[in-house]
């Protein structure tokens, strides 16, 4: 885990009907931080077990070879990455949304971005595991513009702003060939048998950015007419190149 409160200041506030949330990386805990997410970064990239065989037939070196080739080396796509583990992180640690996939396992190429949601993340419950699925849309830039935010809005509301068919089937597949059955069977017949409904999401756009977009994110927030719920979750580290760099140095390292 992250664990984002021993490292960030949290505010929350409400807009409307929908929930805006900012967290402000704290300097001094910078070192803290880069440590905790080295140890946690590779497991979004690779399964443990992979590596923990690898380990065991091929030794050290080969296991910390196949880590780092699939590591991004452009400064571009590490931040995306990067923002990428941040908001599935967070989703898991602070919302009911704590089931899906670390899907930067299956990208096709290190320096290549993935096609898709973002994140999508499940909440499964009652005797009949009634499903919720979280949409999520990340943005990682220094500055985090209005218009960067309007991107994210305007993926988010694609699609009647439900998730698309195709992630979800990616999804399913993934979950099936690993043996998560009940998550993916949920998944196959909300897709293929009842079709998903709007009230079965929600949306949340999450930020990570050098600066403080929290008033470009409110109004963003304010001119939603739609009818999901929606989760804005501004993470600001001031240092986000540095950070960046510093994290996967700390992981290659």
């Amino acid at each position: 885990m992250i664990k984002f409160l021993e490292w960030c200041d949290e505010t929350e506030e409400s807009i409307s009907t929908h929930s805006f949330r900012r967290l402000s990386a704290n300097p001094a805990k910078h070192a803290q931080v880069v440590e905790t997410l080295a140890e946690v970064v590779p497991g979004y990239y690779a399964d443990p077990s992979r590596v923990a065989q690898l380990l065991k037939k091929l030794g050290k070196d080969a296991a910390a070879n196949f880590v780092e080739q699939k590591l991004p080396t452009q400064a571009t796509i590490r931040s995306g990455d990067l923002g990428e583990i941040l908001c599935t992180a967070y989703v898991h640690e602070a919302t009911p949304f704590n089931l899906g996939i670390k899907r930067l396992r299956w990208k096709d190429h290190r320096n290549m971005s993935m096609r898709g949601e973002d994140v999508l993340a499940f909440h499964l419950s009652g005797r009949n595991g009634s499903l919720k699925i979280l949409k999520a849309e990340v943005k990682s830039a220094v500055t985090m513009s209005s218009t960067i935010i309007g991107k994210a809005r305007e993926s988010l509301s694609a699609n009647s702003g439900l998730p698309s068919p195709h992630a979800i089937s990616f999804v399913a597949d993934r979950l099936n060939e690993s043996g998560d059955t009940t998550l993916g069977d949920a998944l196959d017949k909300a897709q293929l048998k009842d079709g998903i409904k709007p009230n079965q999401v929600s949306h949340m756009l999450f930020t990570f950015s050098g600066n403080d977009p929290s008033n470009r994110l409110k109004t963003n927030l304010q001119a939603y007419a739609g009818t999901i719920p929606q989760h804005y979750v501004a993470l600001c580290v001031m240092t986000h190149q540095a950070f960046i760099k510093g994290i996967f140095k700390a992981v290659i390292a």
